[in-house]
């Protein structure tokens, strides 16, 4: 759920939020009050939160932790008086132009859609200088998260998974609506069980057309490494861009890195727009051939030849849920991987970073309607 125009809001897990006691304990070094002291500071940032809250909102929930924080928002944990439920609220400050845009962005598109894997709008409240999204909790943590906890992960086990996103972008397709910032971050569990269905979720940089009828997109926005390559070269683009970025994720989701990938921008760019990428090292050689025709007819760079979500979720890897594929687990080849570019050693610092989430403003590489974040070279250069 994007907070702010510049910046990715990425939910932190709510079941992990709260205080975190690092090194808690004497074996480790750490003072044995620190974690009340957390606490202790956790409580009085609720209670600066709910001083500056409007009273209507205060009047229904119960603020219960800060989530997270954007370039121009805050994201609580609260809970309804009423009915005791959890819910998150995210606070958008729309004093700036930037903030009111992306604010606008995001209410256009969540007060149209209602998914079940698409994170649910439940109600607005609009003050003098901000907005307060009551919004649909996620508990889950994100997809990386669980998936480096589970002991085991299948190609029957990605495919459930790409099953919801596909079935989540085909509704979004079929209203006109591009999410246009699609990335593993923004796939939230719903809730911590085995069976928990996928969310999607950040609508901040997503576009719905306009008065003119014109589907076409023109903005250079999205994550880098997820982003398509005719937005790269600035041509009037459409909701395949979408379908580009679900073959990114696939490919991540099968092995932990990603097919293009590199710390310097100018150099990624280059990459995504020769569309040259390889199935080497592990876990690849136990992929099946009928999970890398899903990522081939994906990572198009033709973006009238690639799949839509339709033609995604009747690919035959999804149809058969992976059936006639191998059963091995490829869990602890994706979860290293994944580790290893989640390193501060790690070459490739923007992305895969397991340790964020999703209601937290830590991604660095994301391009905005507003900043469009060609920071190295022109376009013109990489071509």
């Amino acid at each position: 759920m994007g907070c702010g125009a510049s910046r990715k809001v990425v939910p932190e897990s709510p079941a992990l939020v709260g205080v975190k006691q690092e090194g808690q304990g004497h074996a480790t070094g750490a003072e044995p009050g620190s974690a009340a002291v957390a606490l202790a500071a956790q409580r009085m940032q609720v209670v600066r939160f709910r001083a500056k809250f409007d009273l209507r909102v205060l009047a229904r929930y119960d603020i219960k932790a800060l989530i997270g924080k954007g370039s121009f928002s805050k994201v609580v944990r609260v809970e309804q008086k009423a009915t005791k439920k959890p819910f998150a609220i995210k606070v958008m400050e729309t004093r700036m132009r930037e903030g009111r845009e992306a604010c606008e962005s995001e209410l256009s598109v969540l007060r149209r859609v209602s998914h079940c894997y698409i994170v649910q709008l439940i109600e607005v409240f609009e003050a003098q200088d901000c907005i307060y999204m009551v919004l649909e909790l996620a508990t889950g943590g994100e997809l990386f998260d669980r998936l480096i906890a589970q002991r085991s992960f299948t190609e029957q086990d990605a495919v459930r998974i790409l099953q919801m996103v596909a079935d989540g972008i085909r509704y979004l397709h079929t209203l006109r609506i591009t999410h246009r910032d699609l990335k593993p971050e923004n796939l939230l569990y719903y809730h911590p069980g085995a069976e928990s269905k996928i969310l999607i979720t950040d609508f901040g940089l997503a576009n719905s057309g306009n008065k003119s009828g014109d589907w076409r997109m023109r903005t250079l926005c999205g994550t880098p490494e997820y982003i398509a390559p005719e937005v790269l070269l600035r041509k009037p683009y459409t909701s395949a861009v979408d379908m580009w970025a679900l073959g990114v994720i696939t490919y991540v989701l099968l092995s932990g890195f990603l097919p293009f990938d590199d710390e310097n921008h100018t150099r990624l760019y280059q990459k995504i727009l020769r569309g040259k990428y390889y199935y080497t090292g592990e876990p690849w050689p136990s992929v099946s051939q009928l999970a890398k025709d899903f990522i081939d007819k994906l990572l198009l760079l033709d973006a009238s030849h690639r799949m839509s979500a339709g033609q995604a979720l009747d690919h035959p890897w999804v149809l058969t849920m992976a059936t006639g594929s191998s059963r091995k687990n490829l869990q602890r080849a994706i979860s290293r991987n994944l580790r290893r570019r989640a390193s501060p050693q790690s070459q490739s610092p923007g992305s895969a970073q397991s340790s964020k989430s999703c209601y937290s403003d830590k991604s660095r590489h994301k391009w905005s309607k507003i900043n469009l974040g060609v920071e190295e070279s022109p376009l013109s250069a990489l071509l």
